[in-house]
């Protein structure tokens, strides 16, 4: 019989030891807490950097609101306005304005209502001032060249420009014309949403919102309107009767302002699609129209005017 207490081994632990092990585990304990510590911190700032920044846009957005609310929509004070006239009609550039030609678009902006929607096809050398102008309300350009809408935005980034792409030549004024007046029950409808139409005088490729907004006042200053081959302004005159037509809301009435109207495109196309009736002044280069809201089941661009009669003599 083996003896029992012959494998019995003793095993001594060193202090030291003990010791050791238990600051491994102290080591281990900080190490963990200070990792959780600087997380914690990283989160915190990290929710305030977030928050801070939520506000500091909702600030840059609302700010403008804000102004004008505290403002009350007032108008430029009359100093002002004629100020800006003034040093607009004496500018050197060549096809500026005169100020027989400014004044009475200024006055209808002053009078509409705030926040007044101007919409202005082209841009010119007044377009700064169309924008100052109209300082409470939406203001918004159409231009036919693409890179210089993009250059003058970068330029004035307080300027809302699109660029649109004209589909017609002055050489085919009279065709346009008379196709339209054919189409006037179907796709040149006086009255719709030109978004969806095919109708060849209508601009159908602006952003949506363009054609949602009740456009109070618009300006008719491009695109070019010299030379058989250039685009001509068939398409905006007839775009602008009838986005003035079709508004759902706001003002029944529309200021329609255009330039050159000594033209005869622009003549042609006004009395079509415009209305001799709408005229209310005239100062041989800026006719000035009012037309009216219609009806959705309306089939004439003017009231006086039968165009069955007109189609059927010209057929």
């Amino acid at each position: 019989m083996k003896n029992s207490n012959s494998n019995t081994k003793l095993i001594l632990l060193h202090p030291y030891i003990q010791k050791q092990g238990s600051s491994n585990r102290l080591w281990l304990l900080a190490f963990i807490s200070f990792f959780t510590i600087a997380f914690l911190l990283t989160l915190i700032y990290t929710r305030e950097a977030i928050t801070g920044k939520t506000t500091a846009t909702s600030t840059t957005v609302t700010g403008p609101s804000s102004y004008v609310s505290t403002l009350g929509g007032a108008p430029l004070p009359t100093t002002v306005i004629n100020t800006l006239l003034h040093y607009a009609s004496k500018s050197n550039d060549s096809f500026h304005m005169t100020h027989s030609e400014l004044k009475p678009i200024s006055d209808v902006l002053r009078k509409c209502s705030s926040p007044c929607n101007f919409l202005v096809f082209g841009l010119t050398p007044e377009t700064l001032l169309w924008n100052a102008l109209n300082h409470n309300g939406r203001t918004v350009f159409v231009d036919e060249n693409r890179y210089y809408a993009a250059y003058f935005e970068e330029l004035h980034p307080e300027i809302d420009a699109f660029d649109v792409q004209y589909t017609t030549k002055i050489s085919e004024t009279r065709e346009l014309i008379a196709s339209a007046k054919e189409q006037i029950d179907n796709e040149c409808r006086p009255v719709q949403n030109l978004l969806f139409s095919e109708c060849k005088l209508g601009i159908n490729d602006l952003p949506n919102h363009v054609y949602e907004v009740d456009w109070d006042v618009i300006l008719i200053d491009g695109p070019r309107g010299d030379g058989p081959e250039g685009p001509g302004r068939m398409q905006p005159i007839f775009t602008s009767g009838v986005l003035a037509r079709s508004k759902k809301g706001g003002n029944p009435k529309t200021h329609i302002f255009v330039h050159d109207y000594y033209r005869d495109v622009e003549q042609m196309s006004g009395d079509e699609f415009l209305c001799k009736e709408n005229l209310v002044e005239y100062n041989d280069v800026l006719a000035h129209f009012v037309v009216e809201r219609m009806e959705e089941n309306s089939f004439q661009y003017c009231r006086n005017k039968n165009n069955t009669s007109t189609k059927a003599s010209s057929s």
